[in-house]
């Protein structure tokens, strides 16, 4: 199948410009611009920006990874997939080593039908002082067994584990998950600055969520932030939802490691979608006020309601970068995580057609997974 889509806004990694692109086979073959040489589907001054890459997210439209049952998952996907999210992860909680197991193996054959792309356990090796929403009863030790076991649960689509880099055994088992090609996400941790630099020297390579779960900056203590900003090793990830990180922040950290080392994810959960209301999160009750997630006993935050058209939005409006970096950190940094920038994460010949339209307001109006329409955005045949 072939497709041109004219009189469009294309953001590429080189910028935003009036143009063109042609679709054939679910590969995008030609970005062009100016005037299309072809008729085709004219977007009528609409903006197109690569698929969202979110390589961190609990759940939506009610359902959650977490829960382990295939068909809430499957719809957790679909609901983050029309808000432009053509590949995921999918994010497990803090949970007993068998229902971790169990959730895994239900995934794994969500991975296999291309509805996810991959899994990411976040948690159980994490820090009692920074552990948030996890139940601070089933946290553990980094344990290389285990890690192993959940590793063949997973059936080869596990792709992160957080782990705290102060923990015992900690650097083995980031070694480990990174020798096997599993990425080592750094996060929910009271590490010092140099404990953390252990622990990318390891073999991290993820913050998880920058800020969140970790000691502040500190001009005598520096702690994580400090260590994972500076190590060109390392991409941060970043909740930007207007709760989770203040916009001075969001600004400080992408000036200090550029687009192509700042990934914007949700962090969703449950209640991404929904109303207000009472809600699970893995073993935990989150309630949720006023698109605000937090648990119930407690009251720490408990993940977002945040998808990712939204966070994209606010990065171009409320935090001021420019379309090309916004769409970067939405799309091409994370995919250059997953190791699939190759194939996705820009507008770009050759690569897979995933694809977002947007209104004037950057709202989503078109959604496009491999050449074919998720959402079909009101447009006129030219």
């Amino acid at each position: 199948m072939s497709m041109t889509l004219t009189d469009a806004r294309v953001v590429t990694p080189a910028g935003a410009h009036d143009g063109w692109l042609t679709v054939e086979d679910g590969r995008i073959t030609y970005v062009g611009r100016g005037r299309a040489p072809r008729e085709g589907l004219s977007l009528e001054g609409r903006t197109v920006v690569p698929g969202f890459v979110d390589i961190h997210t609990h759940g939506g439209a009610g359902g959650s990874y977490p829960d382990g049952d295939p068909e809430s998952a499957a719809a957790v996907a679909a609901f983050h997939l029309g808000h432009g999210s053509t590949t995921a992860l999918a994010s497990l909680v803090t949970a007993a080593p068998d229902t971790l197991a169990r959730a895994a193996a239900a995934l794994a054959d969500l991975c296999e039908q291309g509805l996810i792309a991959g899994i990411h356990f976040e948690g159980p090796y994490i820090s009692k002082a920074r552990c948030g929403a996890h139940d601070p009863a089933l946290l553990r030790e980094p344990d290389r067994g285990e890690l192993r076991a959940l590793l063949k649960a997973g059936r080869g689509h596990v792709r992160m584990i957080t782990i705290a880099a102060e923990l015992p055994s900690a650097l083995d088992v980031i070694r480990d998950a990174a020798g096997e090609g599993v990425i080592a996400a750094l996060g929910h941790s009271d590490a010092t600055y140099e404990q953390t630099l252990a622990g990318i020297e390891a073999g991290g390579t993820v913050a998880t969520h920058l800020y969140n779960a970790m000691p502040p900056l500190g001009h005598r203590a520096p702690g994580p932030v400090a260590a994972l900003l500076q190590d060109e090793r390392v991409t941060v990830e970043l909740i930007n939802d207007g709760v989770h990180v203040h916009p001075a922040m969001l600004r400080l950290a992408v000036h200090e490691a550029g687009p192509d080392r700042a990934a914007l994810i949700t962090d969703a959960m449950a209640a991404a979608g929904m109303g207000d209301g009472r809600y699970p999160l893995g073993p935990m009750t989150v309630d949720v006020e006023n698109g605000v997630a937090r648990l119930s006993e407690g009251g720490a935050i408990a993940g977002s309601t945040l998808t990712m058209d939204a966070a994209f939005r606010r990065t171009v409006r409320e935090v001021g970068l420019p379309l090309a970096d916004a769409a970067r950190m939405a799309s091409l940094t994370p995919a250059r995580v997953l190791g699939l920038d190759d194939r996705i994460g820009s507008i770009e010949a050759g690569k897979d057609a995933d694809l977002v339209v947007l209104d004037d307001d950057l709202r989503v109006e078109g959604v496009m997974k491999r050449g074919v329409w998720v959402r079909r955005p009101a447009a006129s045949q030219t």
